[in-house]
């Protein structure tokens, strides 16, 4: 008696290795899934394909869904934070005063793009700052931040 593979034996596949992503802590059983998938719709509307060709085609279907993953839409998700990121990464970002009259003249200012991972944090200001200005981010010095009055002018 010779196995014959079905359309539904793919998608059984497919959704099994889709949902094994959910263990395994590697991203790639999932575009193995995808490929099966797209190997039971093939198969469904051509049935006279070989196993053989099956067999290649959920190959170079599971490559082709992985290259695109890491190509076109890995780098739409890039990590927006600035943690872990250099002194010259942090210099030069734009946040607003959101408390003032801290103790030893401190403020609290709040970034729109988490800074060194975090989006608030106590600095230091070279100028007279009031809430609701703009500041920017000239010098790290210890753990604090340096900051100084920005308007948009300044580049």
């Amino acid at each position: 008696m010779e196995f014959i593979l079905e359309p539904w034996h793919w998608f059984v596949l497919g959704f099994l290795l889709i949902i094994s992503e959910l263990i395994l802590p590697a991203f790639a059983a999932l575009w193995f899934g995808i490929g099966a998938i797209m190997v039971g719709i093939l198969y469904f509307l051509f049935p006279m394909l070989s196993t053989t060709t099956q067999l290649v085609t959920w190959i170079i279907l599971s490559i082709l869904c992985t290259i695109a993953w890491f190509k076109f839409i890995k780098p739409l998700s890039k990590d927006k934070t600035k943690a872990g990121l250099s002194r010259e990464a942090t210099v030069g970002q734009v946040g607003m005063v959101i408390q003032t009259n801290l103790e030893l003249g401190q403020i609290k200012v709040r970034f729109p793009i988490p800074v060194l991972g975090n989006a608030e944090w106590i600095c230091r200001s070279r100028s007279d700052v009031q809430v609701g200005d703009r500041v920017r981010v000239i010098d790290i010095m210890g753990n604090d931040l340096i900051v100084q009055a920005h308007s948009y002018n300044d580049n």
